[in-house]
């Protein structure tokens, strides 16, 4: 099985990209996600593969970021979605949108992406509801336009949570709090806020 491919980022197309690893080209299909994360053609690339093997075929599958690979693979698991569909999903909405939608039954959401509709919607977010740990569940909500490496709603959710809210209701609450967030403010000032609303 191929896990990654370093090489020269030969060439690179919206949705597949031809990687050179010592004197050997390889094909791998990309999302739209890992297409704006990579290096001008000719540059030295790190990309993730999933080796999708068939009786008919082998196709690699190439993400940059851990998160988009796994999210890739959490939809193979699910009946009907195949590797065209779920790198369609990858292309229609970031790793932390559609894990946001997942998380919160937005149906909705999801059937906006071009390939899916509300039927098979519905059955992504019943088989992938569960599968996303606390972690996951407050990340999803954190602001996806904040500064790197903010972690400010996640560690203040948490601190709720430690505190005796349930972690549905201690996202609820960070949620609405962080509507006034300012780059100013501490974890300290965004409980404050949350549990004075």
């Amino acid at each position: 099985m191929i896990i990654f491919l370093e090489g020269k980022l030969q060439t690179k197309q919206l949705a597949r990209i031809e990687m050179n690893v010592g004197g050997v080209g390889y094909e791998v299909f990309i999302p739209l996600s890992s297409y704006d994360r990579l290096p001008p053609e000719g540059e030295s690339c790190r990309i993730l593969i999933y080796h999708h093997i068939t009786e008919a075929d082998q196709k690699l599958f190439g993400f940059c970021t851990a998160d988009e690979r796994d999210m890739f693979m959490k939809l193979l698991t699910i009946s009907g979605v195949g590797p065209k569909l779920a790198i369609s999903a990858l292309s229609g909405l970031p790793v932390r949108e559609l894990k946001n939608a997942l998380i919160n039954g937005d149906v909705k959401r999801i059937s906006t992406i071009s390939g899916i509709g509300k039927k098979t919607a519905e059955r992504i977010v019943v088989e992938l509801r569960d599968k996303f740990d606390r972690g996951d569940q407050l990340d999803a909500f954190a602001p996806a336009d904040g500064p790197a490496g903010d972690s400010r709603m996640r560690d203040a959710a948490l601190a709720l949570g430690a505190l005796g809210h349930k972690p549905d209701d201690a996202a609820k609450l960070i949620k609405g709090a962080a509507q006034k967030l300012t780059p100013e403010m501490t974890v300290e000032d965004l409980i404050r806020l949350a549990l004075t609303k």
